[in-house]
């Protein structure tokens, strides 16, 4: 087995290349030898029921960036820690949001310095299904401003089919569920809370609604999911399934070029 996916330390030991651990010269040589694409962990500050702690999201998409970084050599960004949790409310103490437009401000800035220094690609590896549509704002404004900008949102549990499988198994709507419980457990266990494992199951309650609700409308103790059901073994797995999968994308995005070589700013004449 890899040893990246056995717990967090050994990942930050596999030669990822962590931007904030570069010096300025470093970084200028990265580009100098062709680099030109960066991973940006985005994740969450949020409650994560009874026997996750509160920065679960954040820690898998670096996680898992800092892996894919060891496999490629792609320089890996400072993460975004906060997200936009709002629809946790203040039932649950831990969880600090921010609002999405914010959080698209804040990518769009961060793409503009990395712009400035010839970085042309990123990928925004987003560990929290609240980010996905801020996120996609920046996106769109970021493609908007920059001509030859490369970007794309990769939404951890949809990095690819056999992954969204596993997070999905045991609730559409999960959250703190059997996946993370288990990638925590593989990877990060002091994320963990063991001995609340047992009697942390709440079911999903939101198939049937017409409408989207905030947890504290559709959880007990903000968990949607069977955690009960997450094994250290199963959280290995999946973990190898996600850095794979997403070193795949990340090399084929290395070689990439647009279908059309058309400006975004020329009209037709």
């Amino acid at each position: 087995m890899d040893r990246f996916i056995l717990k967090k330390s050994q990942v930050a030991d596999a030669a990822a290349v962590r931007w904030e651990k570069l010096t300025w010269e470093e970084i200028a040589d990265l580009r100098r030898s062709g680099a030109r694409l960066c991973l940006l962990p985005v994740g969450a500050t949020e409650q994560h029921g009874p026997h996750l702690a509160v920065g679960m999201d954040s820690v898998n998409a670096e996680l898992v960036c800092d892996a894919v970084s060891a496999k490629t050599g792609v320089p890996v960004l400072p993460a975004i820690s906060y997200g936009c949790s709002l629809g946790h409310s203040r039932r649950w103490p831990g969880t600090i949001a921010i609002q999405p437009e914010t959080l698209a401000e804040m990518v769009v800035q961060i793409y503009d310095w990395i712009y400035g220094f010839g970085f042309r690609r990123l990928l925004v590896v987003n560990g929290h299904v609240g980010n996905a549509a801020p996120l996609r704002c920046a996106l769109e404004v970021i493609r908007s401003r920059f001509d030859d900008a490369f970007i794309r949102l990769v939404n951890v549990a949809e990095i690819s089919p056999r992954v969204r499988a596993e997070f999905f198994a045991d609730a559409d709507d999960w959250h703190a569920n059997a996946a993370e419980t288990s990638l925590m457990l593989a990877c990060a266990p002091e994320m963990v809370r063991a001995e609340k494992i047992a009697g942390a199951d709440d079911e999903d309650r939101t198939g049937d609604l017409v409408f989207t609700h905030p947890v504290n409308r559709t959880s007990k103790n903000g968990v949607t999911g069977f955690p009960s059901r997450a094994t250290r073994r199963q959280g290995e797995i999946l973990f190898q399934m996600m850095v794979e999968d997403l070193a795949t994308l990340v090399k084929r995005g290395l070689k990439e070029k647009p279908p059309l070589n058309q400006s975004y700013f020329a009209p037709v004449k």
